[in-house]
């Protein structure tokens, strides 16, 4: 037999040896829409189908570490073992529903070599994780996510240069034939579109002691994953941040038996859903601060984007990051109720040096004052200032701080991933909320510390004039459909693209009066900060009269109208009041809908306050309207938008 005929008969003995193990698990939905099939052979793979529909195909995982190869090549099953989730959630912070069901089908592969494989199907989407049962520590090298597309997909993704990011790059759109091994990456999350009519939304929760997961194009129509290597060295790069100056050949070094984190795929039929989705609390570890009381969500004055300068014929003092100012701050936050006050950066003599406070600001003074007035107070640190001191948290909680903003992590590798949880523990145990700035994702830590109560890592209004309506339209679908959200919004100083000359401390937003009035109901922050000044909130009182009366969290959450990157219109319900927000892009002078009042209670009669745009909104964008009207159950409403344009109401 010739050496090419031996080699031909290897191979094909192979595949018939291949073949003869493979081995088919299926596992469906509680309601049986949706459908997971898991193939045994040389790898695991898997597919999942809607309603017959094969949505994703010759998927696989696998797992490689140091000295014990890669889980899940050449799989050998021990045991099946199918369950059932049943159960109601009640996050901490609720920021879609009070109460979520979480329903699923789960099924665990145990196999050979200390490992198990577990995948659940809940009716809005499906999930998986590995198990490991190893002794001591292991080094995971690579984690395979690998996914396949029967058809030319549409992939939204956020793609940045590197795996230092502060994750505020403009969303893009890629055919999934064309993305290339050699193209840019994109972060977590990403939105799919199958063109069939369905979408997928592509994250992860659980995650701890572990990198964030990016993904790449993999050349063949499909996609991979990639993770930033643990970091060994690090040099100064200015004084909030640092440089890697060495990595380890591992994307982390854990313990040998752990969970590792769940990804997921929320898929749906209808874009309202992903606005409705709660898969990252569903998948998420379970409280660790037995007694959240303590944990106060609201409303935040910020003097940052405005430049910390109020002025006026009440403003008889000089303005600036001063004492007399922020007292005019919190004077303005306990007149409308918020609950804080942000001090940005300038409060401390140093950025380093988080126990002296600035003699021109008397940090001091003004927590004295804010509790006299019911406000609290928030400082702004860079995380490298916590990093070298993290016993401030035990100082700040003496002092009476309520908070910390914590800035310019803008990386995501397992040892920035620890400092995230680190902060969180260390801050719980002091009783401070902390919101993230320059940060990755929501992945399930602000459900294990629901003292993280927001995060930034969003292209946002402090980006001014490149906070674009059309880009933020696929925030509800994408960034804030995974967790809280700190977009910054609240300008009272609104135009349109094409007009757009703004800088601070006249900052200004891009869309119109009322797309800024409901991006308080559209978005979602446990922490939602009014960015502007104090001067113009007053000078335009009966907006800020709306604004300062939206809930930060809410018992329920309906989508009336969603087209990802197109227009979001969102109800929200807070005891027996509901809000509506509605936002739309710029593509269209002006969009048509009619709302139906459906999810008000029957045989009751609301009174509907709401705010619309203005005759000439397309034009002079702070032009709005504002009306009253009665509704009831079963109504219809014809609402229009302005481009960039919204609309906000409250239904008492």
């Amino acid at each position: 037999m010739s050496k090419l005929r031996v080699i031909l008969f290897t191979l094909l003995s192979l595949a018939i040896t291949v073949r003869a193990q493979e081995k088919q698990i299926a596992l469906q939905s509680p309601n049986g829409t949706i459908q997971v099939f898991v193939t045994l052979s040389d790898k695991i793979y898997y597919a999942v189908a809607i309603n017959k529909d094969t949505l994703l195909q010759k998927n696989y995982l696998g797992l490689t570490l140091k000295d014990a190869g890669t889980l899940g090549e050449f799989p050998k099953l021990l045991s099946v073992k199918k369950g059932k989730g049943t159960g109601v959630l009640k996050p901490d912070v609720p920021l879609k529903f009070s109460l979520v069901s979480n329903y699923y089908n789960s099924l665990v592969l145990n196999f050979k070599g200390d490992y198990s494989v577990e995948f659940r199907a809940f009716d809005e989407g499906v999930a998986y994780r590995f198990l490991t049962r190893k002794k001591g520590q292991v080094d995971v090298l690579n984690e395979a996510f690998a996914v396949n597309f029967p058809g030319d997909y549409l992939l939204h993704v956020q793609q940045p240069g590197s795996f230092k990011t502060a994750y505020e790059e403009f969303y893009s759109q890629v055919n999934s034939k064309d993305w290339k091994a050699t193209d840019k990456m994109s972060n977590l999350p990403m939105l799919i579109d199958t063109r069939k009519p369905y979408k997928i939304l592509i994250s992860e929760s659980d995650l701890s002691d572990y990198p964030c997961m990016f993904l790449k194009g993999a050349g063949n129509n499909g996609i991979i994953s990639v993770f930033p290597k643990a970091p060994l060295e690090f040099g100064e790069d200015g004084d909030r941040s640092q440089k890697i100056l060495k990595e380890a050949d591992y994307i982390a070094r854990t313990a040998g038996t752990r969970s590792f984190p769940w990804r997921y795929f929320v898929i749906t039929s209808s874009d309202k859903q992903l606005i409705e989705n709660t898969m990252t609390l569903k998948l998420a570890p379970a409280s660790q601060v037995k007694d959240p009381g303590w944990i106060k969500p609201g409303q935040v004055s910020w003097e940052w984007w405005n430049d910390a300068a109020p002025y006026g014929p009440d403003v008889n003092f000089v303005s600036g990051y001063n004492l007399e100012t922020y007292k005019y701050y919190i004077d303005f936050a306990a007149r409308f109720g918020l609950k804080y006050i942000l001090m940005d950066e300038g409060w401390a003599m140093s950025t380093r040096d988080p126990f002296t406070p600035n003699s021109k600001v008397d940090v001091h003074e003004l927590i004295r004052y804010g509790k006299e007035k019911g406000v609290g107070i928030l400082l702004w640190l860079p995380w490298l200032t916590v990093h070298d001191h993290m016993d401030l948290f035990k100082t700040f909680q003496q002092w009476g701080i309520k908070g910390v903003k914590i800035d310019f992590m803008d990386r995501s590798d397992q040892w920035m991933v620890n400092f995230y949880e680190k902060v969180a523990e260390e801050a719980a145990k002091y009783q401070l909320l902390v919101d993230f700035h320059g940060a990755f994702k929501p992945a399930g830590l602000e459900y294990k510390y629901p003292n993280v109560i927001s995060y930034e890592g969003v292209r946002g209004m402090e980006q001014m004039g490149g906070a674009l309506p059309g880009n933020s339209l696929y925030l509800p679908f994408m960034r804030n459909a995974v967790g809280p959200m700190d977009y910054t919004p609240g300008a009272m100083l609104s135009m349109q693209p094409e007009v757009y000359k703004a800088e601070r401390p006249n900052a200004a937003s891009i869309g119109t009066r009322v797309y800024q009035m409901a991006l308080y109901v559209v978005f979602e922050s446990g922490l939602q900060m009014l960015a502007d000044n104090p001067t113009l909130y007053y000078r335009n009182q009966e907006c800020t009269e709306f604004i300062t009366q939206v809930p930060t969290t809410w018992d329920e959450t309906k989508a009336l109208e969603a087209e990802a990157g197109v227009v979001a219109v969102v109800a929200k319900r807070k005891g027996q009041t509901w809000f509506i927000g509605g936002i739309t892009n710029g593509k269209e002078k002006e969009r048509n809908m009619e709302l139906n009042f459906d999810f008000l209670e029957k045989g009751k009669t609301y009174t509907m306050t709401y705010f619309e745009d203005g005759i000439n909104a397309d034009r002079q964008a702070m032009d709005y309207r504002k009306k009253m009207v009665q509704v009831k159950y079963g109504d219809h409403f014809k609402l229009k938008m302005a481009r960039n344009g919204g609309f906000a109401a409250i239904i008492k």
